[in-house]
This record gives structure tokens, C-alpha cells and sequence, in this order.
């Protein structure tokens, strides 16, 4: 594992984008702070991983489309569009995330994003939901229409 900061989120993000929470863990320094502002942080390890193991059980994918992402000694900021998943639902949203990293572990993760893009994100994802299930449905009504 390498100890440069841009090189340690971008392989941190990646294993998340793999839901290989063992190996996003090898990226957190044991006293690490994750925080999705507002929200209270998660501290420590033990924390830290019981938020990861969350996401992976509840979720079915994850990924995480970096438009820009800059280093300036240690800290490291990343604008991304965040793509959370659970089977046919989808929702992406905006996102900045502040990452502190040192001797190659990250101790501080701060994501920062809009709650209402977030809640009309997921509402869209169940709306296109919806949409494909009456699809379905009025697919296998008309088969059976013409069957008959």
C-alpha cells in the first residue's frame, strides 16, 4: 500500500466501489473519524467498520465518480458523484469529501452533500422502480390478452 494521500482515497474508494469492506478497512488508521455532515461522526475502528458493514449488507452497489480530486500535504478533496444502489433502485447524488490522511491511513473521512438531492435521488430511484414493475405487469396482462 502506498503512503501518498490522493493514491490512498482513490484506492480506499475503489474497494468500496468493490464492497470489499475488508480491504476499505486496511485503508483506516485505527482512530479514524468518518462523518456525514450533520450526522453525528462514527470514532474508531469498531465504529468505522460497523457503518461500512451496514452499507454493504443494505446495499447492492456503490460507486463513486470522482470529478475532481486535489491534495495539499496531507488532506486530500474529492468532488464526486456517489451512486448508491439496492437492486433495481438507484440514486446518485453530489458529493465533497474531506480526507485526512497519515502514514498512509486515513484518520478523518468528511462527506458533505445536499439531504434534499439526496431524498429526491432516492425518490426518483423508487418512482423508476414503480415504473418498471407496472411495465412488467401490464406486459404480462397484455400476453395474456393475446393468448386468449
Amino acid at each position: 500500500m502506498t503512503d501518498e494521500p490522493k493514491a490512498v482515497v482513490t484506492g480506499f474508494l475503489q474497494a468500496l466501489e468493490d464492497l470489499d469492506v475488508d480491504r476499505a478497512l486496511t485503508f483506516a488508521a485505527s482512530d479514524i473519524v468518518y462523518q456525514n455532515v450533520p450526522l453525528p461522526p462514527a470514532r474508531g475502528i469498531a465504529a468505522f467498520e460497523k457503518q461500512l458493514r451496514a452499507m454493504a449488507k443494505y446495499g447492492s452497489g456503490f460507486e463513486a465518480r470522482t470529478h475532481h480530486i486535489a491534495a495539499d500535504g496531507n488532506v486530500v478533496l474529492t468532488e464526486r458523484t456517489d451512486v448508491l444502489r439496492r437492486g433495481a433502485w438507484e440514486a446518485e447524488f453530489w458529493v465533497c469529501g474531506t480526507f485526512e490522511v497519515e502514514a498512509g491511513r486515513i484518520v478523518l473521512w468528511r462527506d458533505y452533500f445536499d439531504w434534499t438531492t439526496v431524498l429526491a435521488a432516492s425518490a426518483k430511484g423508487a418512482g423508476r422502480v414503480a415504473l418498471a414493475g407496472a411495465r412488467t405487469l401490464l406486459g404480462k396482462y397484455r400476453t395474456r390478452q393475446a393468448v386468449r
